[in-house]
């Protein structure tokens, strides 16, 4: 969990790939700890082939009966069909806007939200407005899975917001400046 915050949660990406293991994982982890799922991103890696959505939108009945047998994943059909043709809307989504990352661009404002000095654990929302309007969009470009709730969540992973604590190492003032 350290390493993953430390290296990985809130710094920007903008690789179509990793937004989309991103968004997968963030998926896979409704109703679940995100401990759990980090113990699998390996495997989850492994399952589904690097997160290459050109691959996963591939994958057809026999790909989908091997992924639930996968005990090293966790195995809920739903998340898997959800993963499988999210894979082809963040295809058909960068084929719109030229990279999923640039369609997100186009919804989340730049930069990104940062919590003020005097922010504590309970003042980071599990929702926000942006995340509301994201996840219809991404809904109504046939996405699944993809509630407020986890679209926030992933828009914390993916430094979309940035919710790093001031007590965080991380952390950034709103003026951009390392306290």
């Amino acid at each position: 969990m350290t390493a993953y915050h430390d290296d990985e949660w809130g710094v920007p990406i903008s690789d179509d790939t990793e937004l989309f293991e991103r968004l997968a994982l963030e998926s896979f982890q409704a109703g679940l700890s995100w401990s759990t799922i980090l113990r699998k991103r390996d495997a989850f890696r492994s399952a589904f082939m690097g997160f290459d959505p050109e691959v996963v939108a591939s994958f057809d009945d026999g790909d989908r009966q091997r992924l639930l047998d996968d005990p090293g994943i966790v195995r809920n059909r739903a998340k898997i069909d959800a993963t499988i043709g999210n894979a082809r809307a963040v295809i058909d989504t960068a084929h719109d806007f030229g990279s999923f990352a640039g369609y997100l661009a186009t919804l989340v404002p730049a930069p990104p939200r940062r919590l003020p000095r005097n922010a504590r654990q309970g003042d980071i929302p599990a929702t926000t407005e942006v995340s509301d309007a994201l996840s219809a969009d991404l809904k109504a470009r046939g996405f699944r899975f993809v509630g407020s709730t986890i679209v926030y969540a992933f828009m914390q992973s993916v430094g979309l917001v940035d919710d790093h604590l001031p007590v965080c190492f991380r952390y950034r003032g709103d003026e951009g400046v390392t306290p």
